[in-house]
């Protein structure tokens, strides 16, 4: 009996990549503001690379590339104590639009801009508006009201700017990678749906 490989060589190649990517934008060339006592809001681009995974590599290698990077990245560059909390939230940034991409693809390989921009939009007000003020709330003690509204707004800014940017992504990984026969990948349409 022959066991289908979830993670090939190839795969798993791209998948440190995508970790070092997300370590660097999010650990090195990001904005911090803290807000009482807290890291309230880190604007930049460290999520970009954990969304790519999910979209184009699978729910389970978006989690992988989120969990992963945030554990490295704490020990190169920690910022209090470790709290898995924060770690849980990393991995929800790739398994959420990896099932949502999954879910709306329908077995089809072709998917246009709105379902990218849903995947984006759900993870994003999921993990950053609501999942992480609550982990910063119960354990920081500072309450969802003063770190809710900053984070509408970032994201009113950071949704759309991610779906283009992780848009233009894959279709020039598209061309780089040119798939194998029968190897099947994500395809991302210019049209809206």
């Amino acid at each position: 009996m022959k066991v289908k490989q979830f993670i090939t060589t190839q795969m798993l190649t791209r998948m440190a990549l995508l970790i070092a990517l997300n370590i660097i934008l999010s650990r090195f060339l990001s904005v911090r503001i803290p807000l009482g006592g807290a890291e309230g809001l880190r604007i930049g681009f460290g999520s970009v690379p954990v969304i790519f995974a999910g979209v184009f590599m699978g729910p389970l290698a978006g989690g992988i590339v989120g969990a992963v990077g945030d554990m490295i990245g704490y020990f190169i560059n920690p910022i209090g104590a470790y709290m898995p909390h924060f770690t849980l939230t990393a991995a929800l940034r790739g398994v959420i639009p990896g099932l949502i991409i999954l879910l709306m693809a329908r077995g089809r390989k072709e998917v246009g801009i709105f379902p990218l921009f849903l995947a984006v939009s759900i993870t994003l007000v999921t993990v950053e508006i609501f999942m992480i003020p609550y982990f910063i709330e119960t354990l920081f003690g500072v309450f969802r009201t003063v770190l809710v509204p900053p984070r509408i707004i970032q994201n009113v800014i950071s949704i759309p700017a991610y779906t283009m940017l992780l848009f233009a992504l894959g279709r020039a990984t598209e061309r780089v990678f040119s798939p194998a026969p029968g190897q099947g990948i994500l395809h991302l349409s210019g049209k809206i749906w």
